[in-house]
């Protein structure tokens, strides 16, 4: 029988959480407020998040967990970049906090299956069929062997020749 908190509810239930957080634009930094919302991005992935009005400035804690691009009409582009936590904040034009979130970036959980060999991780894609996929946390050998041929690949598709090796 399914759990009805799967991730895909989880991800879902989060996502309008911090919508309706950031549209009503709690704050949070003061005793007996609420804890801020939390929205579940996965790595290399990008969510949409409409920011709450007269918002004009969006602070991501840590940068290399995920990045943030300001669209037009309060829009927000959220990408995950790293595996971890950080805080996002929305700031009006006199400095004053409209909202607060805290972003969780994820693993992928479809399709990406891990291969263990002692210390050595290698991850594959397969939707239908398995290909190298690398990942966060994949060995260095693997994640380089399979980077560098998409590079190559990459650089010949672009007619670049001065890729990688030459």
């Amino acid at each position: 029988m399914r759990d009805r908190a799967s991730p895909p509810h989880i991800l879902f239930r989060g996502a309008i959480a911090i919508l309706l957080a950031l549209a009503a634009g709690i704050t949070h930094g003061r005793a007996g407020e609420i804890t801020p919302p939390v929205v579940a991005v996965t790595v290399d992935n990008a969510k949409v998040i409409r920011l709450p009005d007269r918002t004009q400035t969006v602070i991501v804690g840590n940068p290399i967990i995920a990045d943030v691009s300001l669209q037009k009409n309060g829009v927000l582009i959220l990408t995950g970049k790293s595996f971890g936590s950080t805080n996002l904040i929305a700031l009006d034009a006199a400095g004053a906090m409209l909202a607060e979130s805290t972003i969780s970036v994820q693993a992928p959980q479809a399709a990406v299956i891990t291969v263990q060999r002692g210390l050595e991780r290698e991850s594959y894609s397969c939707t239908p069929n398995c290909q190298p996929s690398v990942q966060l946390g994949d060995s260095t050998k693997y994640f380089g062997e399979v980077s560098g041929q998409a590079d190559a690949r990459r650089n010949l598709a672009t007619g670049n020749s001065a890729g990688p090796g030459r």
